[in-house]
């Protein structure tokens, strides 16, 4: 989204990744110049992985110096430090953004040890949450810090309708739950998958259905299809035009361990659903204005989110009312606001 939107003004982009062109799933402009490495390799030992990550910095510092950037922006920890490294003996101002939520996503000792030695060279670190910034500030001068939360993300399709009050008014009635994100431990599906169960009897014509990929689908497969729950739950994977999926639902629970700044759950209220999230430390509270557009309720507690779950199951006249205000995410983080943040970031770097 952001390389296609500065290319679309007329700005010069590249966009580089350590992984190989084979994993893309998003559709890049023409006029974005892509480099795609292929140095993800696994490394099976400690000396491995000294010389992997050297190979890396080696082919970021030839990739970005062909480019002869104004500024570099960096996505991600472990990325930030080696962009970082690469621009050691480089005059790029770097900026740097940050994901997840530190304080519940282990990168490693290593890692952390050489995110605390490099981050404070970046120009800037962008943040999602002001608890993130207040984890940095510890090691970090407070200046260097700026809070940019998500905005909503731009469909792929242009055959994706803007959802209005109107419109919502217009869908056929449905009894279907949904989740999005990938497979993974922090996700909290299990968590999600937990709640359904104790509500399938009970609502036999409520389905739950999960778009994403992730390491954990066995699992949790495993998991439905041993409490029987295969006709009620599905693992649908990734899809194309999520929003177009999303518009077929009623519900929408953010079942998260922690969070960045969940882009999914942005997406589900801005394609009209009520929502549901667990509220963990970084991103929900922020988004969801609990009993307004949405609820919010205890980390980790499965038994509440069955209880939530089956009070929005049963009141057709709260959902009504969670979507229509839900709608109002769209302004509230919209993509204007979002580039001219990041937009006057980058012009107080070159000036």
């Amino acid at each position: 989204m952001m390389a296609n939107h500065w290319a679309h003004v007329g700005d010069s982009v590249t966009l580089i990744t350590l992984d190989s062109a084979k994993t893309d799933t998003f559709t890049l402009s023409e006029s974005v110049q892509r480099y795609a490495l292929g140095v993800m390799q696994d490394s099976k030992h400690l000396i491995q992985a000294v010389f992997n990550n050297r190979l890396r910095v080696r082919r970021l510092r030839e990739m970005v110096t062909e480019s002869r950037p104004d500024v570099v922006i960096s996505l991600t920890d472990r990325m930030n430090v080696l962009t970082l490294l690469a621009a050691r003996k480089a005059n790029w101002p770097v900026l740097i953004s940050e994901r997840s939520d530190p304080r519940h996503h282990p990168i490693g000792r290593l890692w952390s040890f050489l995110r605390k030695r490099t981050y404070p060279r970046a120009i800037k670190l962008i943040v999602q949450t002001q608890g993130v910034a207040e984890f940095f500030k510890s090691w970090m001068r407070p200046l260097q810090i700026e809070v940019i939360p998500n905005a909503v993300p731009i469909p792929r399709s242009a055959q994706v309708p803007i959802v209005t009050e109107q419109s919502l008014n217009s869908r056929p009635e449905s009894n279907v739950i949904f989740g999005m994100g990938r497979l993974s431990y922090e996700k909290g599906f299990d968590l999600l998958i937990d709640a359904f169960t104790l509500l399938a009897a009970e609502f036999p014509e409520w389905k739950l259905c999960i778009l994403g990929e992730g390491p954990l689908r066995e699992s949790l497969q495993a998991t439905i299809d041993e409490r029987g729950l295969q006709n009620q739950i599905e693992l649908k994977g990734w899809v194309e035009d999520p929003e177009l999926i999303l518009d077929q639902g009623k519900l929408f629970v953010l079942p998260s361990r922690y969070e960045g700044f969940p882009n999914a759950l942005l997406q589900a209220m801005s394609r009209g659903l009520a929502c549901i999230s667990l509220d963990c430390d970084s991103g929900p509270a922020e988004i969801i204005r609990s009993g307004i557009d949405g609820l919010l309720i205890p980390p980790g507690n499965v038994t509440e989110m069955a209880n939530t779950l089956k009070h929005l199951m049963s009141d057709k006249t709260l959902r009504k009312k969670f979507a229509v205000n839900a709608l109002e995410v769209t302004q509230r983080f919209s993509v204007t606001q979002y580039f001219q943040h990041w937009d006057q970031l980058i012009n107080q770097s070159i000036s």
